[in-house]
């Protein structure tokens, strides 16, 4: 046990004050998801801890009263601001390249806030979901019209990726309508690719050659 470790102890004036720090900070609970909404409805001039868990019951939440009303009881109570975690670009990557109605009512509430302080993802939100619109209803029609509003937006990496695409434009077209595709091809690739490691270092090349030819 370290110097500072027992000085953290011997200072605690509470038992909460024993489990500060990074493990606190790491630690996951059922009301994380719906800490951003009560933050929001908590600025808009909503302190009542029954009123705020009956809102966020409907939503999904399935923890009990307890946790709200101590979440609100630390923001009224401590020296620093009290506030959700963001989430993590994984996370918001997550929602941004998911169906819209398969989000949650709490992951929409959550995305729609990233994006409001953001206007830039915002944008970027638009031209993701129109280009997996074309993909999923085979409307390659349309990618000339995409290109030409990726080029305005104001963002450079989407740039870069429409130049690739431009490049490419008639076969990409094809590939967004046609419904002939080279997933079979792909899929063999793949399993040649597996018995390739698998016999690696230990058969040679006529046996690999067998196995690729008759294995199912």
């Amino acid at each position: 046990m370290t110097h500072r470790t027992v000085k953290s102890l011997a200072d605690a004036a509470k038992p909460e004050d024993l489990f500060r720090g990074q493990w606190q900070h790491n630690r996951t609970s059922v009301l994380d998801e719906y800490k951003p909404y009560l933050d929001e409805r908590w600025d808009e001039g909503c302190t009542n801890a029954w009123k705020l868990w009956e809102e966020i019951v409907p939503l999904g939440y399935r923890g009990n009263y307890g946790r709200v009303s101590a979440y609100l009881r630390e923001k009224r109570t401590s020296p620093r601001p009290v506030t959700a975690q963001p989430p993590t670009p994984r996370v918001v990557t997550r929602w941004i390249l998911s169906r819209p109605e398969t989000l949650t009512e709490i992951e929409q509430l959550r995305l729609k806030a990233v994006l409001a302080n953001c206007p830039e993802l915002g944008a970027l939100t638009g031209h993701v979901r129109s280009f997996a619109h074309m993909l999923t209803e085979r409307q390659g029609e349309r990618l000339p019209q995409w290109l030409d509003a990726v080029r305005q937006a104001n963002l450079p990496s989407l740039h870069t990726l429409a130049a690739g695409i431009d490049r490419d434009r008639d076969a990409v077209i094809a590939g967004l309508t046609l419904t002939w595709n080279s997933g079979v091809v792909e899929g063999h690739v793949n399993r040649i690719k597996m018995l390739k490691r698998q016999m690696f270092g230990r058969a040679s090349f006529d046996l690999l050659r067998e196995r690729v030819l008759l294995a199912p």
